[in-house]
């Protein structure tokens, strides 16, 4: 029989947080690939779990991806875990599940802590709807369309942000979206976890005086109406039915948003693109 692909939540802090099946998964997994073998023998330290680590993380991931294929076809089980957390999210792990359900191979989930949903929890903000987006990039081409997608977004946005790089993506922020509400948290489930609010310039003040320390999670609010109507207005009709035809609407659909956002008719938008070409 072929053996079977475990996604292993673990602690992103707290060891307290680690659930009973997630050590039985990893106790009797034949195998554990990881991030980093230096972090996850800690963990595995502590709950006395001694299996052969594997080194699995971004840079190796489609070789590794490969070894691990065949470790299942040898009915070997194998266990993947990140750093903290879970993995995939934000971590190494797509390439292997797909490479896993490609071969007809059993996967499955143990599910664990997640620092993304936890902030957002903590935030106080909507969260019937999100937009994960991580990491933004760190060239300034995806720093710039990241910036984009969260003044776009009419959901709540998480982001991940380092410590030397938090003050500019607040400054980032702070000229894009003044007045969104922003909780960040740090330092999630330890001794010293803490969420401070505010706009943009408020927390850049607060770091100021504070300089930041720690990882850092983002929850910004989405897009008020208010923002869609100044947006609107400084469209013209023409420019605002493209956005909609953009976005993957047909140009019938698109002059029904646009008529809808603006108050008018349909005919009236129609007449009003006739116009101004």
């Amino acid at each position: 029989m072929s053996g079977k692909l475990t996604l292993v939540g673990t602690p992103i802090g707290n060891l307290e947080d680690m659930s009973y099946r997630a050590v039985r998964a990893l106790k009797e997994a034949d195998r554990i690939a990881c991030e980093d073998t230096r972090q996850t023998i800690k963990l595995l330290n502590h709950f006395e779990i001694k299996n052969r680590l594997e080194s699995y993380h971004k840079y190796n991931e489609n070789k590794e991806s490969e070894k691990i294929i065949e470790y299942l076809k040898k009915g070997e089980n194998v266990a993947l875990v990140s750093d903290a957390g879970l993995p995939v999210i934000s971590d190494p792990g797509n390439i292997l599940v797909r490479r896993v359900r490609e071969e007809g191979l059993s996967v499955e989930v143990v599910p664990g802590p997640n620092a993304g949903l936890s902030a957002l929890m903590l935030s106080g903000l909507d969260a019937g709807s999100f937009l994960f987006i991580g990491f933004i990039g760190k060239s300034n081409k995806e720093f710039r369309e990241g910036i984009e997608r969260v003044k776009n977004s009419p959901d709540t946005v998480i982001l991940y942000e380092s410590p030397h790089r938090i003050i500019r993506l607040l400054e980032a922020l702070r000229d894009a979206v003044p007045e969104r509400e922003i909780s960040i948290s740090r330092e999630i489930t330890k001794k010293f976890e803490e969420t401070v609010q505010g706009t943009a310039q408020e927390l850049l003040t607060r770091f100021e005086e504070k300089p930041p320390k720690g990882e850092f999670v983002v929850i910004i609010s989405g897009r008020s109406e208010d923002e869609d109507k100044e947006a609107f207005e400084a469209l013209t009709v023409e420019e605002h039915v493209a956005r909609y035809v953009a976005e993957g609407l047909s140009e019938k659909d698109a002059m029904k948003r646009a008529a809808k956002d603006r108050g008018l008719s349909k005919r009236e938008i129609y007449n009003e693109i006739k116009r101004q070409k």
